[in-house]
C-alpha cells in the first residue's frame, strides 16, 4: 500500500507574468498550474524571473517547509527552490505531496504517454516559439517586452530575437520554410485532435461526466497537463494567430479544455468563445 499523501507545503508558482486570474502564454507554466490542480496541491502565484530561478527559465517554485511545518531544523527548513515542470511535478509526487497519475499504467500505456508530451514539449514547442519570435517578431516583442522604454525594448528585442534564432537553428525548426513549419504544427494538432476524439467517445460510452483524458482512461496521466497547457497557451497568445486559428478549428480539443477549466479553473478567467 502506497504511503499516505503528506499535507501540502506552502508553495508558490513563479509565472513570468504579472497577470493573476489568467492562463498565460506559457504552455509549462499552465502545465504545472493544471499538474498542481489535478493533484490537489494549493499554491499562490508571483511573478518573479527566469533569472532568478535555478535554471534560469519559467515557471520555477518555491517551496517553505518551514511555513508547512515539515521541519524544525532552520538549516533543512530553507525554502527549496525547484524548476522545470516535469521535474517539479517528480520531486512533489517522490515526497508524496502528490500522487503518481501514471502509476496504474502499463508499460505500453507509459510508452504512449512520454509520446504525446515529447510530441508537445520536443517538437510542437519550437515551431510554436518560431510563430511567435519569428513570424510575428514585432508584436512579440512589443507585447512581452512592452513594459520597457522603446529604445531599450529594441536592444533587448534583438538580443532574444538572436538568441532564439540560433536555438531554433540548432534544433532544426527553423530550417523549414514557413509552409513546412506550419504543416508540422497542422500535423501534431490533428495527432492530438484524434486522441481526443477517441477518448471522448469512451468516455461517453462509459457515462463519465466532466473531464475525458487524452489516453482514452477514467483518470488523468502526466500527459494531460502538458496537452492542456499547450492548448491554453495557443488560447492565449495573441502573437501567434495560426496556432489560435488551428486549434480553434477543433471542437473536441476546445470541449477538453474547456472541461478540465470548469473542474480544475473555474477561478481563472475564460479564453473567449
Amino acid at each position: 500500500m502506497a504511503a499516505a499523501l503528506k499535507p501540502a507545503p506552502n508553495l508558490t508558482v513563479y509565472r513570468g507574468f504579472p497577470a493573476r486570474g489568467c492562463y498565460v502564454a506559457s504552455p509549462f507554466v499552465s502545465k504545472l498550474e493544471a499538474r498542481l490542480r489535478i493533484g490537489g496541491v494549493a499554491y499562490r502565484v508571483d511573478c518573479g524571473s527566469p533569472f532568478k530561478g535555478p535554471r534560469k527559465k519559467i515557471p520555477y517554485i518555491e517551496i517553505d517547509r518551514a511555513a508547512a511545518h515539515d521541519t524544525n531544523d532552520a538549516a533543512a527548513a530553507a525554502p527549496d527552490m525547484l524548476s522545470d515542470s516535469t521535474l517539479i511535478a517528480r520531486r512533489l509526487v517522490e515526497e508524496r505531496y502528490m500522487e503518481d497519475l501514471n502509476a496504474v499504467l502499463t508499460p505500453l500505456e507509459r510508452a504512449q504517454d512520454l509520446a504525446v508530451r515529447a510530441l508537445l514539449e520536443d517538437k510542437l514547442y519550437f515551431y510554436q516559439v518560431r510563430e511567435r519570435w519569428v513570424d510575428n517578431y514585432y508584436t512579440m516583442r512589443d507585447t512581452v517586452l512592452g513594459f520597457m522604454p522603446y529604445p531599450i525594448r529594441v536592444l533587448v528585442g534583438l538580443i532574444a530575437f538572436r538568441s532564439v534564432k540560433a536555438t531554433l537553428n540548432g534544433q532544426g525548426a527553423l530550417r523549414f520554410t514557413g509552409d513546412e513549419a506550419a504543416a508540422a504544427r497542422r500535423e501534431v494538432w490533428e495527432s492530438i485532435n484524434a486522441m481526443l476524439v477517441e477518448a471522448r467517445s469512451k468516455a461517453q460510452a462509459a457515462g463519465a461526466k466532466g473531464p475525458f483524458w487524452v489516453l482514452g482512461g477514467a483518470t488523468p496521466t502526466e500527459a494531460d497537463p502538458t496537452v492542456f497547457g499547450f492548448v491554453t497557451a495557443a488560447l492565449g497568445c495573441k502573437q501567434a494567430p495560426a496556432s489560435e486559428e488551428l486549434v480553434r478549428s477543433f471542437p473536441v480539443v476546445m470541449e477538453y479544455a474547456r472541461r478540465i477549466h470548469d473542474q480544475y479553473f473555474s477561478d481563472y478567467e475564460l479564453w473567449q468563445e
